[in-house]
């Protein structure tokens, strides 16, 4: 469980990152980038945080 917390608090820095980048340079890649890493970092938590109330409730 702690792999996967650690896992999205990588992902969420990443994204953070990449909009840092973007700030700084106003590629818009970094922004696409960041965006999509963003995107699919929340699915993934959404899913590890229904799984464990799922087993909470089973």
């Amino acid at each position: 469980m702690a792999v996967f917390r650690v896992a999205i608090f990588l992902l969420l820095f990443a994204a953070g990152a990449s909009f840092a980048l973007y700030a700084i340079t106003s590629q818009v890649r970094y922004k696409h980038a960041g965006l999509a890493i963003l995107k699919w970092t929340l699915v993934a938590a959404f899913v590890f945080f229904a799984v464990l109330i799922a087993d909470r409730l089973l």
